[in-house]
């Protein structure tokens, strides 16, 4: 593990006060904050009452004798599914838009509160039809489409646990998942839209379902969506349309404790296997109504609100299905990415349905600079009042754009910092209250307790950078690693007993704010996706020509980091190799064995790696030769001429 390095570079201590128009609720923020620290548990359970309806009111709001395995509201029963719909109904706003769809193909759909409610009922009740009841875990592979939040909210209802896995993950990498999750069922798409072409989904399933440890599941429920020919198993596979057109219109929602699973969500880890990360209901439910409130400072009913993740990601789970929908919020789900079938379709899709609140990745902000002001400049945008940055810190060069020509220099930028395994947001501005930094992600949220540590565990001083960490449990933390116990104790409590750390570095600046500097250990951030160097490393040995690898995140302006590998191909690969053609074919193998974004931007063949007389690789000079830097002190390796050779390689 690194040590995070000083004050970055592009750090930027101008300040921007809150606009005249969120001013008003300062006073309501800042009672937020005098509340959670008078009485931290008193806090979580009056927003919870107050967010959130009860079946069984709950007596307890924490327990955390068994820390860190945490169980929050334990006694309390509720439904997450008629708390992000049916109760809307009944509270007369049935009418209201739930879900502003469009398509990539230009398709769209107005759903509302009251139609979305009669989707997840029929919906729910052809889960059942298909042997799903409370436990079994249901698979869904979907395009970013209305069926796939759905089904999310149809397994909620019956109390089953649904696993999405992200649509450009390769068949592989969805089998691994079936498998650890044991699921029952597994909801797909024939295809999705992505940039004017089908990307296949059903037949990854297919293949996936060859693979060892993939018997469990017995039924594949399939969408409609791309039109592209797929293979049929009659015993196994089932159309949407029709199993849903036969599923009885009504279902009563029941009561679950709220500590019942909601959702497995598989991670990358330090290990070549991914995590699968645990959430569960009351308390998962009630943070991610508080952030998605407070911190976007959302008004039910007035507000358009836009989050542009896809539901394979955390992200998705709790701002675009969860979040919004417990809130009553109406939203935008958008199927394609920002340039198809132009430049500029967000930002038409902004002025289409006068989205005031929009959360989207530095990524994006970054791409759409590159494209130029002249494509946001043709378009109005005046709906926007607020925006807002998830999945890695914001540089102030895109903190700056976004806000000067998306926001015309009026919106706030709530820059947030939190990770699968948090839940939801844990720190981040309040745009009523704070003056905000570009590239900060400033302070944790009322409720929730932060510090940065040195390697010894001691805080550090304002000025200094070390490890971030979280001091006390918070609802929507995770409640383990589906199936491994230890591994969740071991990844995430054991380098800083009594902390949860998962693997970010920080620097506190002179007024006390967080300045979030990225990832310390060995999972790298792409494009806000996290992605282990060590699962990227074990596609690529399974290659029948390569000897070892090694792979290193590099900076990289638009994606944050970049995968760069370095490969020895064995004598019989090496012999008369042509070193392009090879490249070429290792990103592909890696692109099926992981999915497309996991490809490395560059593939380097080396003769040989950078390591320590003991065997380890120094991957610090590895990335020192990816990112064109000096390479520093090679005197503790093994052969120190080899860092030459590479540099000369790149």
């Amino acid at each position: 593990m690194s040590t995070p390095t000083n004050v970055d570079e592009r750090h930027d201590d101008r300040t921007f006060p809150p606009p005249a128009d969120f001013v008003a609720d300062a006073v309501a923020d800042e009672r937020l904050h005098e509340a959670a620290a008078r009485d931290r548990e008193a806090f979580w359970a009056d927003q919870s009452r107050e967010l959130l309806d009860w079946r069984t009111p709950f007596t307890q709001t924490l327990d955390w004798s068994a820390a860190p395995f945490a169980s929050w509201f334990a006694d309390g029963t509720l439904n997450v599914a008629e708390n992000c719909l049916d109760r809307h109904v009944r509270a007369g706003n049935g009418d209201r838009v739930a879900i502003h769809f469009e398509g990539a193909r230009g398709d769209t759909r107005r759903i509302t509160y009251a139609e979305l409610t009669a989707d997840v009922q029929r919906a729910a009740n052809m889960l059942e039809s298909l042997g799903v009841t409370r436990g079994d875990r249901v698979v869904v592979y979907m395009p970013l489409i209305p069926e796939a939040v759905v089904t999310m909210l149809a397994v909620a209802r019956i109390g089953a646990v649904h696993s999405v896995v992200f649509g450009g993950f390769s068949a592989e990498s969805l089998r691994a998942r079936i498998e650890d999750a044991g699921a029952k069922l597994v909801v797909t798409a024939d295809g999705g839209w992505r940039r004017g072409a089908v990307a296949p989904l059903k037949p990854a399933v297919d293949e996936a379902l060859q693979g060892e440890g993939t018997d469990s599941v017995e039924h594949v429920v399939v969408v409609k969506r791309g039109g592209n020919e797929i293979a049929w198993d009659d015993d196994r596979d089932l159309w949407w349309h029709d199993a849903f057109a036969q599923a009885a219109p009504e279902h009563e929602a029941q009561a679950f404790p709220a500590e019942n699973p909601l959702f497995v969500l598989y991670t990358s880890g330090t290990t070549g296997k991914p995590k699968g990360i645990v959430h569960t209901s009351g308390g998962y439910l009630t943070q991610a109504a508080y952030t998605h409130r407070n911190v976007f400072d959302i008004h039910p009913g007035k507000d358009v609100y836009w989050c542009t993740a896809d539901i394979g990601w955390i992200t998705g789970h709790t701002y675009v299905v969860y979040g919004p929908l417990a809130n009553g919020v109406t939203q935008v789900l958008y199927e394609g990415t920002p340039d198809e079938p132009e430049p500029g379709r967000w930002w038409d899709v902004v002025d289409a349905y006068g989205v005031t609140v929009l959360y989207t990745a530095p990524t994006a902000v970054r791409a759409a600079m590159k494209g130029g002001r002249q494509v946001p400049d043709a378009r109005s945008l005046e709906s926007l009042r607020l925006l807002g940055s998830v999945g890695e810190p914001i540089n102030p060069e895109a903190w700056h754009w976004f806000r000067q020509v998306i926001g015309h220099d009026r919106t706030p930028i709530v820059d947030t910092w939190w990770q699968t395994e948090t839940g939801a947001i844990m720190i981040s501005a309040l745009p009523g209250v704070t003056k905000l930094k570009p590239g900060a992600a400033q302070t944790p949220l009322p409720g929730i307790v932060a510090e940065i540590v040195d390697e010894d565990g001691h805080r550090a001083d304002p000025g200094e950078s070390g490890y971030l960490t979280i001091t006390e449990p918070w609802p929507s933390m995770a409640r383990g690693i589906w199936g491994d116990p230890d591994r969740f104790v071991e990844t995430y409590w054991d380098r800083f007993p009594g902390r949860y750390f998962a693997g970010d570095g920080a620097r506190l600046d002179g007024q006390g704010d967080i300045w979030v500097q990225g990832r310390v250990d060995d999972v790298m951030n792409v494009s806000g996706h996290r992605l282990s160097t060590a699962e990227i490393e074990s596609a690529l040995v399974g290659h029948e020509g390569v000897a070892e690898a090694a792979v290193v995140g590099a900076a990289d302006e638009t994606t944050g980091q970049a995968i760069v590998a370095f490969v020895i191909l064995t004598t019989e690969a090496a012999d008369g190799v042509d070193r392009d053609a090879v490249a070429a074919e290792l990103r592909g193998w890696v692109g099926t064995r992981i999915g497309a974004i996991a490809k490395p931007r560059q593939i380097v063949i080396v003769p040989e790696l950078p390591k320590t007389r003991s065997g380890k690789i120094m991957r610090r000079l590895l990335r020192d030769a990816a990112e064109g830097r000096r390479i520093g002190d090679t005197t503790t390796l093994a052969d120190p001429t080899i860092m030459a050779t590479i540099a000369e390689l790149m």
